[in-house]
């Protein structure tokens, strides 16, 4: 994964994907009523929100704040047979390959100005359809797959037939419509299929777009609390937010945005939500350097170990890793200072074993 977290934005045509893409991008990207406006993905890269970063940099008085960042990719509006090419069909689906997790845009609001591709709102229906169309694409890597394994058989690798079961597995589930992330696939099931970066096994954000005058109060609406019932069978996340209103609040100055926010009962905008919950279902954390050149959030799995996360400064950190100093944000925030939290023991000396917490404040020493 690479240190920006990279997310495909899809849905029906017209359920308000590129209105709200382009809020959270401010990138531009053409928002108009009718279908395949969208040709070739935009791309949007947004400062992931930390206040952690600002503490740190007066503290350490740091020329530059560098946030982590979440790269958003606005993937054309797929339609009923998009995997056979329909609409614009395939080239989309080979975009989504490339992103770490999927956020779907599913249309909740009536507004009869702003016509449905298939004619009437229904969310169900229409999460089925984006997923049938994810299946196909699948069922057609997994059986070009087990035509391929099928002819290595001969070689006697004992890793073939294992593969050959995880992927029959999968595609007798494609067939029946069955996401891969719903077959309570094996660690080693999903070791075998990595390599095939199959749609239906990213995690997956359901983003219900309601109108706005419901966003605070978006559980009275039956079609969102039917798609969050839908998205706790597959473990996915939904956020409500209502594009309309992102659009507008992305036009505001940072004083007016956080007015406009109180007045409508939010703390927060949806872009930080949907940032949220993206780190949370990849199972991302942030851990932080500060000096004076700058002070910077990097993104880490969960679980990671010290070398590995100096790795994502420079190789070279991981390949000559010794030490990780290292104090937690809340205990150097409490001290006022570096120095002040040595004085008190909070700044540890850790090893190569050492597992990375959030908020971590580190300086790497490494010798190559």
């Amino acid at each position: 994964m690479s240190t920006n977290l990279e997310v495909g934005i899809v849905g029906l045509p017209n359920v308000g994907k590129s209105t709200l893409f382009n809020a959270i991008t401010k990138a531009g990207a053409e928002a108009a009523n009718y279908p395949f406006c969208t040709i070739e993905p935009n791309v949007g890269v947004v400062d992931v929100p930390d206040e952690r970063l600002q503490v740190l940099g007066e503290m350490f008085k740091s020329k530059k704040i560098v946030p982590a960042a979440m790269r958003f990719v606005d993937i054309a509006g797929l339609v009923k047979g998009a995997s056979t090419g329909e609409g614009l069909g395939n080239k989309f689906l080979a975009h989504i390959r490339e992103v770490d997790a999927i956020a779907q845009v599913v249309r909740c609001f009536e507004d009869g100005n702003i016509t449905h591709v298939e004619g009437s709102l229904d969310p169900l229906r229409d999460i089925e359809i984006i997923n049938t169309e994810l299946c196909l694409a699948d069922m057609e890597s997994v059986e070009k797959r087990i035509e391929r394994v099928n002819k290595l058989l001969k070689t006697g690798d004992k890793k073939l037939p294992l593969e050959k079961a995880a992927l029959e597995k999968v595609l007798a589930g494609l067939g029946e419509a069955i996401p891969a992330r719903r077959l309570s696939l094996t660690e080693e099931e999903l070791a075998l299929l990595k390599e095939l970066h199959l749609l239906t096994l990213k995690p997956v954000l359901y983003i219900t777009n309601v109108a706005e005058d419901e966003v605070a109060g978006s559980k009275s609406n039956a079609h969102v609390e039917a798609v969050r019932k839908y998205a706790e069978q597959e473990g996915a996340e939904t956020v409500a937010i209502s594009a309309k209103m992102e659009a507008e609040i992305a036009e505001l100055p940072a004083e007016e945005a956080q007015e406009f926010l109180a007045m409508t009962g939010l703390s927060e905008p949806g872009l930080n939500r949907i940032i949220k919950v993206g780190f949370k279902l990849l199972g991302l954390m942030t851990y932080l350097t500060a000096g004076e050149t700058e002070t910077r959030a990097w993104t880490i799995v969960r679980g990671t170990k010290a070398p590995q996360a100096a790795g994502k400064i420079h190789t070279d950190f991981e390949r000559g890793f010794i030490r990780a100093e290292i104090v937690s944000y809340a205990d150097l925030v409490a001290c006022g200072s570096k120095a002040a939290a040595r004085e008190k023991g909070l700044v540890r000396l850790e090893g190569k074993e050492y597992v990375m917490q959030d908020g971590d404040v580190v300086e790497f020493r490494f010798n190559v």
